[in-house]
């Protein structure tokens, strides 16, 4: 699969997620996901076939993410888009939020693992992308599922 077009299209809804899930913020997600398939645009030519193209991908988006991370932690910090104290109603809507919220209080390399496991990709390619083996990866996976619920209680949703 070389096709720009194609490419974009079958993985920018999941680069997109990936974005959202570090920045609990659509605007600064879509604009990482604007500068990742700028670089993949821009090294589609280059790219060896040493891994799959979604690993490719997904690692230039996680990339674009931390610098942004690391960007934003040296810049005075601002509210979240969120407010964390307000109520969430019981829809699916407000479920899928909370997660949002409660992705965006993990650490930089949590959020990035239980983004990408959330898009199903499987636990090896994970590994790949952010640079450990597969088993402290499904360890990992374990720990933030246990994370996420116990800030799902803290907020009332499993009772």
């Amino acid at each position: 699969m070389t096709d720009f077009e194609d490419i974009y299209n079958r993985y920018s809804p999941q680069i997109f997620r990936v974005c959202l899930g570090y920045t609990n913020d659509a605007e600064q997600a879509k604009d990482l996901l604007q500068e990742t398939f700028i670089s993949v645009w821009q090294n589609l030519e280059s790219f060896r076939n040493e891994s799959l193209i979604s690993t490719w991908i997904f690692r230039i988006a996680t990339n674009n993410c931390l610098r942004a991370l690391e960007k934003a932690k040296r810049m005075p910090s601002a509210e979240l888009p969120f407010n964390l104290t307000e109520t969430v109603e019981e829809s699916q809507e407000g479920k899928l939020e909370l997660l949002y919220r409660c992705i965006a209080e993990l650490k930089e390399t949590e959020r990035i693992i239980i983004s990408l496991e959330l898009e199903g990709l499987p636990q090896a390619e994970i590994a790949d992308i952010v640079g450990l083996n597969s088993g402290n990866v499904r360890v990992k996976i374990h720990r933030i599922k246990d994370k996420l619920t116990k800030k799902f209680k803290a907020y009332g949703q499993f009772e």
